[in-house]
């Protein structure tokens, strides 16, 4: 090995040495690269690398991620690879990527796309015969269509064949996972994988299928410590998304960050976040969306139809953490008051008009979770190794080490949203700073590009004329109800210390009262913002009511504003569920027993887990 191979190194310092901040770097580099002895040559330049890289990073977010350093930044890792190769010992993490997925074929080939770039990008690992040596996948099929299961095998088979080996684990599988147990151990995991008969072992859930997933993982993985485990879903990608790159770059090496994050520190288990599309239910999102939304129709009535679109300067209210909830305060974020203006994505010359028909179309996509108004881009405005504590895990995007396999996702069977924040909660108050959050998002698209809907969303009904959402209106309120009684619970100790029924009826009690009056607030205020919508829309005198071009944006706000006045109005079923005395006290007994049992449950798995 010389030094001259460094070439992508030599550029970096080239174009950044004036940097104060990169002075004890560039003082090692001049060093090295005038003979100074060293015995770890190979091992410095790695590290020289690292730190190069992650100061490359923050340079790329200032200058909006120009090529040439998009280029650069791939070349110094694939220096790194090349130098590690030639140190003969890699022992860095192995790691195992688990995709549950349900009736989303397409979606997840996108997926698996972008994680065969990302392999191809930063090879991580080297290959060995045309294979990824250090990258498996493991996708978990809870599909009900027996032609999508078929479609879901074939990608396996095809990104095997590319070199990235991947493993189906579809409900026959699962089955035969299951049948390892005995009839007693199974009778008491029911909580946690579920009790659904072999001819319908579909549909269990996205908790369910992960859990079980843990159980095939333990089997695969057995006692060995260098392998990491990467949960993600089928409707993200390994690329991050900026202003000017919608449509995602390959900006972070996730599995070199992953690796370093885990073998320098007591990270048992690291969460990361999304860019693109919120992670939350349309459910908790409507009343902001609806501020947006009046504040467009107000912006459009100022112009006419043939100006040029005003839409394309970067919107002042930036995404931010949970700008999109409609309950952002109840999670520590401090809610912006001000409407989000839209941020028009047509490339080419177009007028106000050809804005109007463009963003109408998004309109029906807000109920497949899609917010047209506050999409979240990728900032590097921390160091990607950079840890901060965690105490929500988003279960779409989270690794372990195997020895935190014990901590399966609790209350499966409920089949609640939110089951990520409510494991979180248990996590942060039993593994402290083992559980951090990093900035590593992935790139979330809750829609296929094609069609402009999700392949499968649970809890979303399109069979009839309206959009019907109440299943996963229902499943995010109780949910919710569920994620802050725990965390009262854990206040008072719990789960290390049993409480009294009485005293956890009465956090739940509580924080079943402080839900639905929030929830009754929220409603208010959607309802004001909807009509009010709806009378500035429907004003003859604006001007798309004159112009025949404007019919189809005209056609597709009707559309909208029907299905929001179906989920959000007075009589809407998803209310009705809320506000029903007896099906609130149904779901409480679920909860209160699911709460009582959660100690013997985690006795059940780990029994389990150890045979």
């Amino acid at each position: 090995m010389t030094l001259d191979r460094t070439q992508a190194l030599h550029d970096f310092f080239n174009k950044f040495d004036s940097r104060s901040s990169l002075q004890e770097i560039s003082g090692r580099w001049q060093r090295m690269r005038a003979g100074e002895p060293c015995s770890a040559n190979t091992t410095s330049l790695i590290e020289l690398i690292d730190r190069a890289t992650l100061f490359l990073e923050q340079e790329m977010q200032q200058s909006d991620y120009p090529r040439e350093l998009l280029d650069l930044h791939r070349r110094l890792f694939l220096e790194m690879e090349s130098l590690i190769r030639d140190q003969g010992n890699d022992n860095r993490y192995r790691f195992i990527v688990v995709i549950p997925v349900a009736d989303r074929p397409q979606q997840l080939q996108t997926c698996l796309q972008s994680l065969l770039g990302l392999c191809r990008h930063f090879a991580y690992g080297g290959q060995v015969e045309g294979n990824y040596r250090k990258i498996a996948v493991v996708i978990a099929d809870d599909s009900k269509e027996p032609g999508n299961r078929d479609r879901t095998k074939e990608r396996t088979e095809q990104f095997t064949r590319l070199g990235l080996e991947t493993l189906y684990f579809g409900p026959q599988e699962q089955l035969q996972q299951l049948d390892l147990l005995s009839s007693c151990q199974r009778e008491r995991l029911t909580t946690i994988v579920g009790n659904h008969p072999a001819a319908a072992f579909h549909h269990k859930g996205a908790s369910i299928t992960r859990n079980l997933s843990y159980l095939k993982l333990k089997r695969l993985i057995g006692d060995d410590e260098r392998t990491l485990i990467w949960f993600i879903d089928s409707d993200q990608e390994f690329r991050v998304n900026t202003l000017s790159h919608s449509d995602g770059i390959h900006a972070i090496n996730y599995f070199h960050r992953l690796e370093r994050i885990f073998s320098s520190s007591e990270t048992l288990v690291l969460t990361g976040k999304v860019v693109g599309d919120p992670p939350v239910s349309p459910a908790v999102m409507a009343g902001n969306f609806l501020q947006d939304l009046l504040g467009f129709v107000s912006d459009i009535a100022e112009h006419r139809p043939h100006v040029s679109c005003p839409f394309h300067q970067q919107p002042k209210s930036g995404g931010g953490d949970a700008a999109y909830h409609d309950m952002a305060d109840l999670f520590g974020f401090q809610p912006p008051g001000e409407a989000f203006r839209y941020l028009c994505r047509l490339q080419e010359e177009h007028d106000l008009l050809a804005c109007l028909n463009d963003f109408s179309g998004l309109l029906n996509r807000f109920f497949d979770g899609v917010h047209p108004t506050r999409q979240n881009h990728y900032e590097c405005t921390a160091a990607a190794d950079q840890l901060t504590p965690a105490r929500t895990l988003y279960t779409g995007n989270f690794v372990i080490s195997p020895k935190a396999l014990n901590y399966f996702i609790p209350f499966a069977d409920l089949k609640l949203r939110m089951a990520g924040p409510q494991l979180g909660r248990i996590m942060q108050s039993e593994l402290g700073d083992r559980f951090v959050s990093a900035n590593l998002p992935l790139m979330h698209r809750r829609t296929h590009d094609e069609t402009g809907e999700s392949e499968f969303r649970a809890g979303i009904d399109k069979a009839k004329s309206d959009i019907d959402i109440s299943a996963e209106f229902e499943r995010q309120f109780f949910g919710d109800i569920m994620l802050f009684t725990l965390q009262g619970l854990i206040a008072a100790g719990y789960p290390q210390h049993p409480l009294s029924d009485e005293r956890m009826q009465g956090i739940l009690d509580d924080t079943e009262s402080a839900m639905l009056n929030r929830y009754r607030e929220i409603h208010k205020e959607i309802m004001v913002r909807l009509e009010t919508l709806e009378q500035h829309f429907e004003d003859h005198h604006s001007w798309w009511w004159q112009r025949q071009e404007a019919a189809p944006a005209v056609n597709n706000f009707r559309c909208f504003m029907n299905n929001m006045a179906h989920n959000f109005g007075e009589q809407s079923p998803g209310y009705r569920l809320l506000e029903s005395t007896r099906h609130r006290e149904k779901r409480k007994q679920q909860i209160l027993q699911a709460l009582r049992s959660y100690g013997q449950d985690r006795a059940n798995w780990q029994l389990a887990l150890s045979q």
